[in-house]
């Protein structure tokens, strides 16, 4: 199974997402869609199945169709998804608890607009944050990630990294 991963999208999702997307049976989206509420979803959804979280910048009739959480299994893959989550041994105390509940294998979150792929020893398990894909917020780069998961293993983790337009330079 192929995975689009991405987060904040904050009403944004270009040309070159949808072209890094192109060959991912699934997006996970770890919340902020932004927009146009679900009408900005759904163009999302109209191009690959989306499974995905509200985030605390969606409004309403986003988090109607959009859970806080998202706990699922992908390819023998325990997967939790939520929008605020933190980082190993800094998890926000919500995120904590659910940690704690599902003992998932992957855990997805966003909401920093800091890219962080890491791997929580004491939970056994990999956390990812896809950083910002929106032009909304402090990041220099909007980014995505991209995976295959095969025989319960994620593999071949990919990068797209775009420059965004008007941030802050380094």
């Amino acid at each position: 199974m192929n995975i689009g991963i991405i987060s904040d999208t904050h009403g944004s999702f270009e040309q070159e997402f949808k072209d890094f997307f192109k060959d991912v049976d699934v997006i996970w989206h770890a919340g902020d869609f932004g927009g146009n509420g679900l009408e900005f979803t759904d163009s999302i959804r109209d191009f690959k199945k989306v499974i995905g979280v509200a985030g605390n910048c969606d409004g309403a009739d986003v988090r109607l169709e959009y859970p806080l959480h998202q706990f699922f299994e992908c390819e023998g893959c325990k997967v939790l998804m939520t929008h605020i989550g933190g980082f190993p041994g800094h998890y926000d105390y919500r995120a904590y608890g659910l940690i704690m509940q599902y003992k998932p294998d992957i855990f997805v979150c966003g909401h920093s607009h800091i890219l962080r792929v890491m791997n929580d020893k004491y939970f056994n398990m990999l956390v990812i944050n896809p950083g910002a894909a929106g032009n909304t917020g402090i990041h220099v780069y909007k980014t995505a990630l991209r995976m295959k998961i095969e025989n319960g293993k994620p593999q071949d983790m990919q990068l797209l990294k775009l420059a965004r337009p008007g941030g802050p330079q380094v």
